[in-house]
């Protein structure tokens, strides 16, 4: 059986939100959809059965409402749920090891003021091996789509672009591959992006591969991008790809691509650090004050 989408659920309007994208990528990539209900709960300390039976009445009822939910809206989905019992991260890591890609919501209030996201959440995708996708509460199928000729929202219009940042100097081919296949399923264009700074001021430093000259550097490094994705390219002839250079933060390069866009791609590098996982600081960034879902690829 091919491994299925996973969206974490615990009842919330984020999560409900979360499990319909879900369910829409479901059938995007002809996989199953499989719940999974991950709220912390601990059995009863003085052993009283009835406790531990309410906490799992209580599990069930939240993956039937959303299950209701999905199929009302996706009759074509295989839906299945799970009550996975100990420490929501934990779970939710070992669910995503099982998954094409695991959906999470997140509580979204504004483009200014960006996601709230939960520890759990942040958990999750600094520990994940596979990709997570970060959806905010109220997201809505038309999101994903342009709005129709009079301005309206609309599902039957073609999708909005898919965002993907790029370091050219370390590029990922997880996370390209990831967002040139996001594209293709979507038929929408692959807007792919590129931050930039120029060199010190005693010239090229460690690192630097841009020319010192000014008025080229943009289309040098726009040559950089392009040469990256060459491959990818001839890979996936029917995408259509938007490559895009700017200097700039890349924090900053990305919340502004990712406006209007239908998903952002970003990568996610795991490595054992003293403290424990963490995500880098442009995803970090990126999760906290983008408005469309976001996808955190994991990388070596």
């Amino acid at each position: 059986m091919l491994p299925p989408v996973v969206v974490g659920v615990d009842g919330s309007a984020e999560s409900l939100a979360a499990a319909q994208w879900a369910a829409r990528e479901a059938v995007r990539r002809e996989r199953p959809l499989r719940l999974v209900h991950a709220w912390p709960w601990h059995p009863s300390r003085d052993g009283k059965e009835i406790d531990n039976a309410a906490q799992r009445h209580l599990a069930g009822r939240v993956l039937r409402e959303a299950e209701d939910r999905v199929c009302a809206a996706y009759p074509g989905v295989h839906v299945s749920g799970e009550q996975a019992d100990g420490p929501a991260i934990a779970a939710l890591l070992k669910a995503a090891d099982e998954a094409d890609l695991l959906v999470l919501g997140s509580r979204g209030l504004s483009g200014f003021t960006g996601f709230l996201v939960a520890s759990v959440a942040l958990g999750v995708v600094a520990g994940a091996s596979r990709p997570v996708v970060l959806v905010r509460g109220g997201e809505e199928a038309s999101d994903e789509h342009l709005p129709a000729d009079d301005g309206t929202a609309s599902t039957s219009t073609g999708y909005r672009d898919v965002v993907l940042g790029v370091d050219v100097g370390e590029p990922c081919d997880e996370v390209i591959e990831f967002a040139f296949e996001a594209a293709r399923l979507r038929n929408a264009r692959l807007r792919a992006v590129h931050a930039w700074h120029p060199p010190g001021p005693l010239g090229l430093g460690a690192g630097d591969i841009a020319l010192v000259d000014d008025p080229r550097r943009p289309d040098e490094w726009l040559g950089f991008l392009k040469a990256v994705l060459q491959v990818w390219r001839d890979k996936y002839p029917e995408v259509e790809v938007l490559e895009t250079v700017a200097q700039d933060k890349p924090t900053n390069v990305l919340v502004r691509a990712a406006t209007g866009a239908s998903l952002l791609v970003v990568g996610h590098r795991l490595a054992e650090r003293p403290i424990g996982p963490r995500t880098g600081p442009t995803t970090h960034a990126a999760i906290h004050h983008v408005d469309c879902p976001v996808a955190v690829v994991p990388h070596a």
